[in-house]
């Protein structure tokens, strides 16, 4: 798989990346303030014979190429995102790991936030959508993401409807998130794992995206505003998801329990 290069901004996000990969961090800029809080960083890369400076204000946003540097870019080498298999659809469904889907969601930020929730939540993996306008890895989803997308995997389909599918037929619960029309987001579990699909910011999940759940959820709100920003929705959702498996399987009887029950009858 080719690697490429990234920028990787915010001390959160750099210091993250440091402690999962230190390796692949090829270059290194900071600020004055930033300076006394990355010792440890710079002298590994000195042990790398790998470039670590620390430039003015100026310099470090022309190389970040915004001024949301947070004090600190990291320029690293970054695999882009896989594709998944038959087989690791499989994989995932035997070992119960629910996962996000992002239908064309363009925001970078969004795209970071969401990470951050994810990683915070424990689901282990974020898919995107091939599509030229969903948003990718990079500067600003990275300093969003407060370290999460280094938490996570992130992998792409080329197409969302059928990669959805073939999750159906895994044994996936896909819940495509709708702004009305859906069932209410807390009215029930999921017995197998789940995949979470939210949509474009704009345009909400794609009709053939939409068709391929197996079913749909929606917030309710005063009606005041339509709906949520997409990060938003996202974190109450996962939450939702992940808090009605665990009610469930506290209540669901041990076996031991069930033994117990049985002599006393």
């Amino acid at each position: 798989m080719k690697a490429r290069e990234t920028l990787i901004c915010g001390l959160a996000a750099v210091r993250s990346r440091f402690r999962r990969d230190a390796s692949s961090i090829a270059r290194l800029y900071f600020d004055a303030p930033t300076s006394k809080r990355v010792g440890v960083m710079c002298r590994a890369l000195a042990a790398a014979r790998k470039v670590y400076r620390c430039v003015g204000p100026a310099e470090l946003e022309k190389i970040a190429g915004s001024v949301h540097h947070g004090g600190i870019v990291a320029v690293v080498s970054d695999e882009a995102p896989r594709v998944p298999s038959a087989g690791d659809i499989e994989e995932w469904a035997r070992g119960m790991e629910d996962l996000v889907v992002l239908d064309r969601v363009g925001n970078a930020h969004n795209l970071g936030a969401i990470a951050r929730t994810a990683a915070f939540f424990g689901v282990k993996r974020i898919v995107i959508a091939g599509d030229a306008s969903a948003a990718r890895p990079g500067p600003a989803a990275y300093r969003v993401a407060e370290g999460g997308l280094d938490a996570i995997e992130v992998w792409c389909v080329p197409a969302v409807a059928p990669f959805l599918r073939e999750l159906a037929a895994a044994g996936f619960d896909v819940v495509g998130a709708a702004t009305r029309g859906g069932e209410p987001a807390a009215e029930r579990g999921s017995p197998g794992p789940w995949a979470l699909v939210l949509g474009n910011e704009e345009e909400g999940l794609a009709p053939a995206v939409e068709a391929a759940c197996t079913r749909r959820i929606t917030l309710s709100g005063s009606g005041r505003v339509e709906s949520l920003n997409v990060s938003a929705a996202a974190a109450i959702l996962i939450h939702a998801l992940g808090a009605r498996r665990k009610g469930r399987a506290r209540a669901r009887p041990q076996m031991g329990e069930n033994r117990l029950h049985g002599r006393g009858s």
